[in-house]
């Protein structure tokens, strides 16, 4: 039996209306725009109301992603949303993005990697289109960060926004070139204590003291982060290319995490990727974790830098430390 792959053929993308701009946090925080430019390479980012929540990001972006194929939300197999902000600890977001959207024949899950989450998600859909379990696969990457973001903390309110992206995956035809070629991921926990919201689970629980103390922000020791994060997107890209007979010329675009403007120049350079290989675009949303990766791939695709027979090459790094690189040729 010839194996089956699978192939993105949808992605859809949103984010909420209001922008906070550098201006903007010059207001807030001891900071300003060039101080924030150089260093992590953003202009802005976009913030959700008070009245919206991940679930209402994420049913967004699967909205958009359907309707661009026309399939509807009933033809839906699966939903995999990735997340650190669910609405609530439970019931899972999945639950709440699948009444949103209609998709009454789908079961999910949510599944928490930090900024790895997404790829996480991606490679586990394929997975299910590919042992012939699911047909259609909603693979969602939404965060809140504004909800979890201390504004008083120059060192993090600055990075990070809220978004939401979505891929559709289904099989490829048979023969096909097209779809999922190869994953390859790491945990390391040692860097648990260096990036992670220290109250609100079953080790601290939510109390006067943890609020009292702002445990309930992300905490992140930046420097820590960064090394982790330059070393290991370049170490695993490379070993991923290799294990498939590639090299970074092979590439027709990597597309990584979007945390930090010099975290992926100095990947691109491990690399030896020139600067029209490699999708950039946090200085338009900052940080928005597992919405990062499908926000820039709908960039690349609605600026006509991605196209069908394209090699694309993901990566990143999360808190934990959470480690994935993976290889799809584009379908569409």
């Amino acid at each position: 039996m010839t194996p089956i792959r699978a192939k993105i053929t949808s992605v859809g993308c949103y984010v909420p209306p209001r922008v906070l701009t550098n201006a903007d946090l010059e207001k807030l925080v001891d900071t300003n725009d060039e101080w924030i430019v150089s260093r992590t390479g953003i202009s802005e980012r976009h913030i959700a109301g008070p009245e919206a929540a991940t679930s209402d990001l994420a049913s967004c972006a699967a909205k958009v992603t359907l309707s661009r194929v026309g399939m509807s939300p009933e033809d839906v197999d699966a939903i995999i949303v990735c997340t650190v902000t669910p609405d609530m600890l439970f019931p899972s977001t999945v639950c709440l993005v699948q009444k949103n959207i209609g998709a009454t024949r789908a079961w999910g899950f949510d599944l928490i990697a930090a900024c790895s989450g997404f790829l996480y998600g991606l490679t586990t859909g394929a997975s299910f289109v590919g042992s012939g379990l699911h047909r259609t696969v909603l693979v969602i990457g939404a965060d809140t960060m504004s909800r979890i973001i201390n504004y008083e903390d120059r060192s993090t309110c600055i990075l990070f926004g809220d978004g939401a992206g979505a891929f559709l995956l289904e099989p490829a035809e048979n023969g096909s070139d097209e779809g999922f070629i190869d994953f390859m991921g790491e945990v390391d926990g040692s860097g648990a204590p260096y990036l992670n919201m220290p109250a609100g689970g079953s080790r601290q629980p939510a109390s006067v003291e943890t609020v009292q103390n702002k445990m309930h922000y992300v905490h992140q020791e930046g420097q820590q982060v960064f090394k982790y994060a330059v070393t290991k997107m370049g170490e695993y890209c490379t070993a991923l290319l290799e294990r498939n007979g590639l090299t970074p010329n092979d590439i027709t675009l990597l597309i990584p995490h979007q945390a930090n403007r010099r975290i992926i120049t100095a990947t691109a350079e491990r690399l030896g990727l020139p600067d029209e290989k490699v999708v950039i675009n946090i200085g338009a949303y900052g940080n928005t974790t597992a919405g990062t990766i499908p926000l820039a791939t709908g960039d690349a695709v609605a600026s006509g830098r991605l196209k069908k027979g394209d090699l694309v090459l993901y990566a990143a790094v999360g808190a934990g430390y959470t480690v994935g690189a993976s290889l799809w040729r584009w379908a569409y």
